[in-house]
């Protein structure tokens, strides 16, 4: 992860899950599990698109927002359970439904826009295509109902773009890819099959 290394923060912390799915989601869950579906790669244009969305869900990570959203929707002795390793199947089944089904409040979303912004500015990339990525789905949110996971959860994504460009760095920022387009390209080949 590119983001963990320009930001100081632990990668080998975050184990990445990227799983076969149409939907365009990513989720944070407990003990640094980064889930990333295929449609989701498979929506962004480029990989500084993905670049902020994964920004996004590690803010999560790293500002605590996973563990706050299971204490306010589940409780603090299912947290205990599964931290402990004193939990069943079941338990652990309903928290990552609950983690991938349903938003953090909006203020923890735009929180974590706002630091995937940061990490991105911090590691000399425009926060542009992130923005871009959301006013995109924004556009096409009829035409991808059943598969915008991401839109349905979180708040409404031209907002969400505004924002980000209202705190993105108003000097120039070379717009650069972390991949080169043939990586990029084959990536996206492999998914689609």
């Amino acid at each position: 992860f590119k983001i963990c290394e320009g930001n100081d923060i632990d990668k080998k912390g975050i184990k990445l899950h990227i799983v076969n799915n149409s939907e365009v989601n990513a989720f944070a869950l407990p003990n640094g599990h980064l889930i990333i579906n295929s449609g989701l790669i498979l929506a962004s244009e480029n990989d500084a698109e993905l670049a902020g969305v994964i920004g996004h869900e590690i803010a999560h990570m790293e500002l605590n927002h996973v563990m706050k959203k299971l204490l306010k929707e589940v409780g603090l002795s299912v947290i205990v359970s599964v931290s402990t390793g004193k939990n069943n199947g079941q338990v652990m089944r309903e928290c990552t439904k609950l983690l991938s089904s349903s938003a953090y409040d909006r203020k923890l979303e735009k929180e974590a826009d706002l630091k995937a912004v940061e990490y991105l500015k911090k590691m000399g990339l425009d926060s542009d295509p992130f923005a871009n990525f959301l006013f995109r789905l924004s556009l096409k949110e009829s035409e991808y109902a059943k598969h915008l996971v991401w839109i349905s959860t979180h708040p409404n994504s031209e907002d969400r773009a505004k924002y980000i460009l209202e705190n993105r760095d108003s000097a120039f920022i070379e717009v650069k890819n972390i991949l080169n387009e043939n990586s990029w390209t084959e990536i996206k080949v492999q998914l689609a099959n």
